[in-house]
């Protein structure tokens, strides 16, 4: 559309004009500002969680629904396998498979790997729309603008939606978003059309992510709303009869059962005198309170409600994690929020929160009402655990769309008009309100700066922090050039066709969902950590000496061992840095209550790699096949043999052999290192891995 006719459209017109635009532009910016990993590396899976789920949704599109819900692992949790269908929420699977599905319908060829990779930046788009849907109900279209802008490249959310994190979140923000918007509507219109919608938005929430208890307790229930959202919800095999039985839901359920009293109350009032009515009100208050005090005591008692789980405590007591559950607490999403982190994930967003929250209890209305307390709940829940501030994100931009837009529209009418009725009365009002233009020019000169501060810092932490993918690293060489680090691949590659398919790996949990995705082996732990013990008993070999892990590796039929190591190219995620992890959960059963993380410090309380280490720490298997050949290995210049980039130290014990195990295979930066456990003659019994079994059938006279 030419200018011209662009000044020709009505005043209205125009006005729908702009905002469509700058919706789209909002929306194109959201979805490629998300692509730099692409655009760097190529089209790839981030993270270790995304690669189960490309395998779930690959398993979908490829066997179809009904097999998927019934799928029974056995590639994970050897030997005790694992139930997919009722172990995981399934909307972020059926998502991608029916977009798949609609592509190949209409001839549009992608491979499935390319839907998911692409899904999340694809949804912040639509997260996009439904931000400025949710803001222009709750303030009006300048605030709602604003927000969509500020949403499509804030770092919070962007750090869980760039291309290639295919994980529960990419889409389970604008789920809750789209949930808040569809509640807001029913509560401002009443019209139960609204109501049925937000239960089906809620629906749609529940099957997509975990964090749905935190909107189920957010929202002030609306009968219709529970009742439909709940029962839906409990066709989720995953959640089941959660929301009658969690400690979680109680709240909810609560609220939909006093519900029902007030209105019981109110009817009862109309048919009895006042005075017999508090009299009855006070008599059943306290029977009430009482019967259901012990029915909860009792219910609790029977497991009949299910206690709060380790995350949930976890929120409540930031302490609780660490001191009774250290698998919960290892996991880095879990750590308490650095004061910096907020800044670095909202930026000015941090100065016009309060701002925003200001100007909603200045005109508190029951939808200002909500979004106060999304905003208050949300940012108390993001101090106590970093993964949730993807949760705080949106409401930021919300308030922070309401406080710029407050300020805009409050200033802009201060500036300098060149109208006669404007300048008629302009030396009236400066004797009331002294350099009011150029007061409203600063402010607005402010705005601005804001905003291009805001923007210059989104696109470099989206490009710098968070558009790196896990499984392919990169560095800077002296030159200037770029340095990949594809150790992680190769290692997988290497697995799949080198080792037998039946072969059992051992490694950390971290990995396991990407040596099942990639290199299509049976892991004994992986990323689900729904069996403590299980996780426990990998610690507890990788803290022992080789020949009391080798008993264990027999237990559980181990055929490979894999370590991540970065002392050679300087890489700090490796398993010697999550080293006292693995010691800690070792020792949380009764099983590995011999481990001490106590013996694994130095005589100054240290954990050292060097010769101050404890002897209990130089000569655990984890230890060993790290620094295996490492000794004799020159790895910068001007440092002895053996020197480790990451813990900058000389290793401490530097000649030593394997007897259990030996070396498969190394990376060519050494950060994957693969050893196969050996087998010996021990009373008259040899153990042979079930992966070098090769039996031959039985002919008709008994013989193979």
């Amino acid at each position: 559309m030419s200018v011209a006719r662009l000044l020709r459209l009505t005043h209205d017109k125009q006005e729908t004009f702009l905002k469509i635009l700058i919706l789209a532009l909002a929306a194109v910016v959201s979805f490629s500002c998300r692509l730099f990993a692409v655009i760097r590396f190529e089209s790839v899976i981030h993270e270790f969680d995304p690669y189960f789920n490309y395998r779930t949704t690959r398993y979908l599109t490829d066997e179809g629904y009904y097999k998927f819900h019934n799928w029974f692992d056995d590639r994970a949790w050897y030997p005790l396998g694992r139930i997919i269908g009722g172990t995981i929420y399934p909307g972020l699977m059926i998502t991608s498979a029916l977009i798949y599905r609609v592509l190949h319908f209409v001839h549009f060829t992608l491979h499935v790997r390319e839907i998911c990779v692409f899904l999340a930046p694809l949804f912040s788009s639509f997260t996009v729309l439904v931000t400025y849907a949710l803001t222009k109900e709750l303030k009006d279209d300048g605030a709602g603008l604003v927000a969509a802008s500020m949403i499509a490249i804030v770092p919070g959310y962007i750090s869980r939606s760039v291309a290639g994190s295919y994980d529960n979140e990419g889409i389970a923000i604008f789920c809750m978003l789209f949930t808040y918007y569809l509640w807001i509507k029913a509560v401002k219109s009443g019209n139960v059309y609204w109501s049925v919608l937000c239960s089906l938005g809620y629906f749609y929430m529940v099957s997509s992510w975990g964090g749905y208890v935190f909107l189920i307790n957010l929202i002030p229930l609306h009968v219709l709303f529970y009742v439909i959202g709940t029962i839906l919800s409990m066709q989720i095999p995953f959640v089941g009869f959660q929301p009658v039985q969690t400690s979680e839901h109680m709240m909810a359920f609560g609220v939909f059962g006093l519900c029902q009293i007030i209105a019981f109350a109110k009817w009862l009032r109309t048919r009895m005198s006042e005075l017999n009515f508090q009299f009855l009100f006070r008599s059943t208050i306290l029977f009430a309170a009482c019967a259901v005090a012990m029915s909860v005591i009792v219910a609790s008692y029977l497991g009949k409600i299910a206690p709060w789980t380790g995350r949930f405590y976890s929120l409540l007591d930031p302490s609780y994690a660490k001191n009774n559950i250290p698998i919960i607490a290892s996991v880095s999403e879990h750590q308490p929020t650095a004061w910096s982190s907020f800044y670095f994930d909202l930026q000015v967003l941090v100065f016009t929160f309060p701002v925003g929250l200001y100007v909603c209890f200045k005109e508190l209305n029951e939808h200002n009402i909500f979004i106060i307390l999304y905003a208050l709940t949300s940012i108390y829940f993001a101090g106590v655990m970093v993964r949730l501030m993807l949760v705080l994100a949106p409401v930021m931009c919300i308030l922070g769309g309401i406080a710029l837009s407050s300020t805009l529209a409050t200033f802009m009418k201060n500036l300098d008009s060149t109208s006669t009725h404007v300048k008629h009365d302009k030396k009236e009002k400066e004797r009331n309100y002294p350099y009011k233009n150029e007061v409203a020019q600063a402010v607005i000169a402010i705005v601005a700066v804001f905003f291009f501060s805001y923007v210059y810092h989104c696109t470099w932490a989206t490009s710098e922090a968070y558009s790196s993918p896990s499984i392919v690293l990169s560095a800077h060489g002296g030159d200037g050039s770029t340095i990949i680090f594809d150790d992680f691949r190769e290692a997988y590659y290497w697995l799949r066709k080198n080792t037998h398919p039946e072969a059992k790996i051992m490694s950390w949990w971290d990995y396991g969902y990407q040596i099942t995705a990639m290199a299509n082996r049976t892991v004994i732990v992986d990323n689900n950590t729904w069996n403590n013990t299980h996780i426990s008993r990998v610690g507890q070999a990788m803290s022992s000496k080789e020949e009391d892990a080798y008993e264990i590796m027999r237990e559980l039929d181990v055929d490979y061992v894999l370590v991540i190591f970065g002392g050679v190219i300087g890489y700090s995620s490796d398993d010697i840095n999550k080293f006292l992890w693995m010691v800690r959960i070792g020792g949380s059963t009764p099983e590995g209550a011999h481990i001490k993380e106590v013996d694994y410090f130095s005589k100054s309380g240290e954990f050292r790699v060097d010769r101050e280490g404890s002897p209990t720490m130089l000569n655990c298997l984890m230890y060993k096949l790290c620094y295996y050949r490492f000794g004799g290995l020159y790895t910068q210049h001007g440092q002895v043999t053996g020197f480790d980039r990451v813990r900058h130290a000389e290793i401490g014990n530097k000649d030593f052999e394997l007897d259990f195990l030996e070396e498969a295979y190394t990376t060519e930066h050494w950060i994957v290192r693969i050893y196969k456990v050996k087998y010996f003659f021990t009373d008259n019994f040899v153990k042979i891995p079930l992966a070098n079994c090769m039996v031959k059938p039985l002919d008709n006279r008994g013989h193979q």
